[in-house]
């Protein structure tokens, strides 16, 4: 593939909702360029762009991929996208390198959660927008009835570019409303074009109207032009078509037809044509100089020294260790030594590569604003700026979404731990959405993930890539025990076994301390010698032992005052152990006369959901044992439900909220307290421990 300035590049994300047809259009694009000799469906696998085991087997896109092709000179970085929210990290990682966005839009589907999401991503992050409406030869499909949709969401950005023609319910061709050309398509897949009278077709004439003005309000002479009704050259159409899509005020209607390769031939054109080279989103990457701490900023300059950010990671055994990189400033050499800030480590550069999906594709240079990979970089993970060691810069990491779906993993050989582990780390190297958590208080390892889908996909990758399986099952939620009474327990240790035997007395007093952020309290109130000095560390560690698995349930025992106040002891066989076991025995045994309860996690919960979703959410919240604490109104007609509710609760609460809102739902939360269990909740808590510690038995 030859090298290109930075003016020839163009970086594009296809976004849209799951099963949209993105996969389909890029297999299309490939077909159309020439890159591929065939175009397979996503059904029968092999796509370009969904090369990856699972996404086979599963038929839907699970990773983000890179597919740059060749139009008119110009190099287009497509970067294909999952549509379903279980791999949204994916989604954050290419909108984090793109310079324009194509919003794929299924005909038949229409208008749909995903899409919404997708303008949402958009405007956000400052990304030009052209949407592509497809399977418009479909006779039910009403191109204009969501181009309507779209206007109501969105206002007159929204301007048609295209409409399909059609004879009865029979589908002809397109007109072209910004040439006012009627292109009728051939039989052989070629199309003649025709000019088109204004007057002949209102709809047309409507969207034609609706491009001018948004023509002439890019400027002062091009504003008197149209009320003087002087017509546009066709040079200061596309001038002004630019500059409006690179500011966002105009986002530009394309259709297209699955049975035809009409619609992505000229939306590659009109990626060329309409979409601005990288440095159209002015503050995609901002950071700091290292060495003076000053602001930093992407100028995709060749002639400056050369930076490039990380933005994502492929770890595959079979292909290899890629560092897929955007660069910033300068030139990319193959051969080459950089820095690494984040690491303070510095790097070889080797070969360079641009990745079409699977195929790699050698290059000695890649230019700022390109898109390509680095293979075998010792130390640099996704996030990473590589820039001189001489004039370090980093750059901030593009934001991610936080995982809050969880569920415990067991192995299913015994021993394997560690390579679970290992495997996992790699894993995560690739996904910054996938996390691994060790849960030693309640002696479990958890895997935190964007949903259900999401950590099944995990489990099956390990299976397939590194040879370790492991089974995902219900998490021990992080239970507390405590006491609500005062008792005043003894506990005696007392073995004769020939010789020196073991003994020790203690007598105590157990009760709240009101620190549940603590687990004990100990203290002392001996006269007289009952018990020695020298043995008080011993009983003040029996009582942290016994905290550590308290006796109701086996969970870490918070919130207990622990004092000492009588005993006695053996001048010949008392012994730290013997007091130290003495302790315990009390310590068991007093708790459980002291009105023990467990303590359940409070979390503060916040769900974004849809005016018209509250009802349902809200009194799904009220069965989940939730508290709700109030409302905020969003915009795009959205509330903030706020709750506090217990974590056990929430799980499997992705995939329920998901299934409530359409997928429209989206929450997050954070640990606020401990707060005692209703009674029948504890019940079947202590009911479930005692079933698993009679299994293990």
């Amino acid at each position: 593939m030859n090298v290109y300035a930075t003016e020839s590049i163009r970086n594009v994300v296809l976004l849209g909702h799951g099963g949209c047809g993105k996969t389909s259009l890029i297999e299309s694009m490939a077909f159309t360029t020439g890159i591929i000799k065939r175009v397979r469906t996503v059904t029968e696998g092999g796509t370009v762009s969904d090369y990856d085991k699972e996404e086979v087997k599963r038929k839907f896109s699970i990773q983000s991929s890179v597919i740059p092709l060749e139009v008119d000179g110009v190099k287009v970085n497509l970067l294909d996208t999952p549509g379903f929210f279980d791999f949204s990290g994916e989604v954050y990682e290419a909108l984090s390198v793109a310079d324009g966005a194509i919003i794929v839009i299924n005909g038949k589907s229409g208008v749909e959660v995903g899409t919404r999401k997708s303008f949402e991503f958009c405007a956000k992050r400052g990304i030009p927008v052209i949407v592509y409406i497809t399977c418009v030869e479909d006779e039910h499909v009403d191109a204009s009835a969501i181009i309507d949709e779209l206007r109501e969401s969105y206002g007159n950005k929204i301007v048609p570019f295209h409409m399909p023609m059609k004879e009865g319910t029979e589908f002809k061709g397109f007109i072209n409303a910004a040439k006012m050309l009627e292109c009728r398509l051939q039989p052989n897949g070629t199309y003649y074009e025709k000019e088109v009278e204004e007057g002949v077709n209102e709809e047309l004439d409507e969207y034609r109207q609706q491009l001018m003005e948004g023509v002439a309000e890019t400027s002062e002479e091009l504003m008197e032009k149209f009320f003087a009704e002087e017509p546009f050259t066709e040079d200061e159409i596309k001038t002004a078509i630019v500059s409006s899509i690179a500011k966002r005020d105009l986002m530009p209607v394309i259709c297209g037809a699955i049975n035809t390769d009409y619609g992505a031939n000229i939306l590659l054109h009109d990626m060329v044509k309409y979409f601005s080279a990288p440095g159209t989103v002015t503050d995609q990457f901002v950071g700091i100089k290292v060495k003076t701490d000053e602001p930093v900023s992407a100028a995709y300059d060749v002639s400056q020294p050369v930076s490039a950010y990380v933005f994502k990671t492929i770890a595959d055994p079979f292909v290899g260790r890629f560092s897929l990189v955007k660069v910033t400033d300068g030139i990319l050499k193959a051969d080459s030594a950089v820095y690494n800030a984040n690491r303070d480590a510095e790097e070889r550069i080797g070969k360079l590569y641009v990745l079409r999906g699977k195929e790699q594709i050698e290059v000695n240079a890649l230019y700022a604003g390109d898109i390509g990979a680095i293979a075998k970089l010792s130390v640099t993970k996704t996030g990473d700026t590589l820039s001189p060691k001489a004039n370090p810069i980093i750059f901030e990491k593009a934001e991610m979404p936080e995982p809050y779906t969880f569920v415990r993993y067991v192995t299913k050989t015994k021993g394997d731990e560690d390579k679970v582990s290992a495997a996992l780390k790699k894993l995560m190297d690739e996904d910054l959405t996938l996390k691994e958590v060790n849960d030693k208080a309640n002696r479990q390892m958890l895997l935190y993930g964007l949903g259900d889908q999401h950590l099944e996909i995990v489990k099956s990758k390990l299976a397939d890539r590194y040879k370790v399986e492991i089974e995902l099952v219900k998490p021990k939620v992080a239970f507390k025990e405590t006491i609500r009474g005062k008792v005043e327990v003894r506990g005696k240790y007392k073995k004769q076994s020939g010789g020196h035997g073991q003994y020790g007395d203690v007598l105590m007093e157990f009760e709240p301390s009101g620190d549940l952020e603590t687990p004990y309290v100990f203290d002392e109130k001996i006269f007289g010698g009952a018990v020695p000095k020298n043995y008080f560390p011993a009983v003040e560690k029996g009582i942290a032992e016994s905290c550590l698995k308290g006796p109701l349930a086996g969970y870490p025992v918070v919130g207990i005052k622990a004092t000492l106040t009588d005993g006695s002891y053996h001048p010949v066989d008392s012994s730290e152990m013997a007091f130290k076991m003495a302790a315990i025995t009390a310590f068991k045994n007093g708790v459980m006369d002291a009105k023990p309860v467990l303590l359940e996690p409070i979390v503060n919960l916040k769900v974004d959901v849809l005016d018209k979703n509250t009802g349902d959410v809200m009194g799904d919240l009220n069965k989940r044992r939730g508290r709700i604490l109030g409302m905020n109104p969003l915009e795009g007609g959205r509330q903030e439900l706020v709750a506090d509710i217990p974590l056990a609760s929430l799980i499997g609460y992705s995939t329920d909220l998901r299934s409530m809102t359409g997928g429209s739902g989206e929450f997050s939360y954070e640990f606020s307290r401990y707060e005692q269990m209703p009674a029948d909740a504890q019940e079947k808590v202590l009911k479930e421990a005692a079933a698993e510690k009679e299994n293990i038995k």
